[in-house]
C-alpha cells in the first residue's frame, strides 16, 4: 500500500512539475532577452503585463504577427506614451516563441 501510494504521488508530483516547465522555459527566455526590465506576467512595470497583452488581442487572427513586428522593430502608442525599443539582440525565432507564450495567457 506505502509502494502504491508513493508512486502515485511521485506521478502526480511529476505531472504537475511538467505542466509549468513551458512556462518556466519562456519565462526564462524573457528574462534572457531582456523582456523583464520593462515587462512582467501579471502586473505593469514599464511596459504592459503580458496578460494584459494577452487579453488585448484574444481573438485577433493577426496578433502574432502583429506583435512579432512590434517586438522586433519597436513601437509606440499603443499602451502609452513610453516606446518600446526595436529588439534586434533576440532571435526572430525566439520572438515567435515570447509572443505565442505571451498570447496563450490567461
Amino acid at each position: 500500500m506505502k509502494k502504491t501510494s508513493l508512486a502515485l504521488f511521485a506521478a502526480l508530483g511529476l505531472s504537475a512539475l511538467a505542466l509549468p516547465a513551458a512556462a518556466a522555459d519562456e519565462t526564462a527566455l524573457a528574462q534572457k532577452s531582456g523582456c523583464l526590465a520593462c515587462h512582467s506576467v501579471d502586473k505593469k512595470v514599464v511596459g504592459p503585463a503580458y496578460k494584459d497583452v494577452a487579453a488585448k488581442y484574444r481573438g485577433d487572427k493577426g496578433a502574432e504577427a502583429k506583435l512579432v513586428a512590434k517586438v522586433e522593430k519597436g513601437g509606440s502608442g499603443v499602451w502609452g506614451a513610453v516606446p518600446m525599443p526595436p529588439n534586434t539582440q533576440v532571435k526572430p525565432a525566439d520572438v515567435k516563441t515570447l509572443v505565442e507564450w505571451i498570447l496563450s495567457l490567461k
